[in-house]
């Protein structure tokens, strides 16, 4: 198992360590509840540096990320980030990412930390331009100070106002006296706030200097438990849940970021797929009976005949009630329409609900 830079710091923070996605991860350092409740009311700080960093540069950079992602790179400018996916030949997904471009030769993949040798390997397979491409997975950390007050907490540190940053930009510059930081105004929190990028040597003087700077906000840490509940109230897919090398992006929702006005790989087959009507919808729900979902529970019509699997759910501590996502035939996919999750071999009733859950 690989452990992230910072991973003594956690240990000494009491965090309760975990193995995710190949790495020594904290799962949490208090409770879930009460870090979830700091990142959606204050602000939290997630080490997330177990993601990967890919580089890819070079006149013929653009080519390849539009031949390998179904979103349209092309649109992208200086300073913008772009969410996406890659897809395989077989009609499912190899992976979900983030693209930053730098400029118009110069661009930097963000992918999940289970899949970077997966994803190294797909994209280079599909490199038929020798495109320049760097592993930049170990050399970087990835700290996401996110929540409401995460603005006021960063601005202490850098003269960069983080205030006019809009969703989805990033610029990089010198962040806690720290130089070349990549400030990026994302996260997978819905919460608000930035994800910061920094050369492993400096995660530590990085770490201190957040903390320091959100005293007055009671800063939290927070770990991957917490994170989990927070994307799951948006709606967030998670890779290896909610889509993975099977599962249809089409059918994922993730139609949004499949740009039929370019080709892509296998872009053919999904727009067929399309046309040809989708059979089955990644849903959000709610519980209206008291019950927990959890990921494999079969989700049943009224008579007890399965319709799919709850791919992800839980007990959202914002709404207190049971949410989840789950895959059903279309003809169930409208709000309002009456589920069942079998849970201990019972039927406990859910209906269909417009995600995100937790609006604003």
């Amino acid at each position: 198992m690989k452990t992230v830079p910072l991973h003594q710091v956690h240990v000494e923070l009491g965090a309760k360590i975990v193995p995710f996605a190949g790495f020594e991860m904290p799962v949490r350092y208090s409770s879930d509840l009460e870090e979830h409740h700091a990142v959606r009311n204050h602000v939290g700080v997630f080490d997330v540096s177990h993601m990967g960093e890919f580089s890819v540069k070079g006149p013929k950079a653009l080519d390849l990320i539009q031949k390998v992602s179904a979103n349209d790179a092309s649109t992208l400018y200086d300073g913008k980030v772009q969410y996406s996916y890659l897809p395989n030949s077989e009609g499912g997904v190899v992976d979900d990412l983030l693209v930053y471009r730098y400029n118009a030769d110069e661009y930097m993949l963000v992918v999940n930390a289970s899949n970077i040798e997966k994803d190294w390997n797909w994209i280079q397979s599909q490199n038929t331009e020798n495109v320049a491409m760097e592993n930049l997975s170990d050399d970087l950390c990835l700290l996401a100070v996110q929540g409401p007050e995460a603005t006021s907490t960063l601005q202490k540190l850098t003269d960069i106002d983080l205030g006019a940053m809009e969703y989805y930009t990033f610029q990089t510059g010198t962040m806690a006296e720290i130089e070349n930081v990549i400030i990026s105004a994302t996260g997978y929190t819905g919460a608000g706030g930035f994800e910061i990028y920094i050369q492993k040597e400096y995660a530590l003087a990085m770490w201190e200097s957040i903390f320091a700077a959100g005293e007055e906000f009671n800063i939290q840490p927070v770990g991957l438990g917490a994170r989990d509940t927070l994307r799951l109230e948006k709606g967030f897919c998670l890779y290896g849940n909610d889509i993975d090398d099977k599962t249809s992006p089409l059918e994922a929702g993730l139609g949004w970021v499949t740009k039929f006005t370019k080709d892509f790989i296998n872009s053919e087959n999904l727009k067929k797929q399309k046309e040809g009507g989708l059979k089955n919808k990644l849903v959000g729900f709610e519980m209206v009976d008291r019950g927990i979902p959890r990921g494999h529970y079969e989700i049943c019509d009224a008579d007890g005949n399965k319709l799919g699997d709850v791919t992800s759910g839980t007990q959202s501590p914002t709404l207190q009630k049971g949410i989840g996502m789950g895959y059903v035939p279309t003809a169930y996919s409208k709000p309002d329409t009456e589920i069942f999750v079998k849970v201990r071999e019972r039927l406990l009733k859910a209906k269909v609900v417009k995600m995100p859950f937790v609006k604003g």
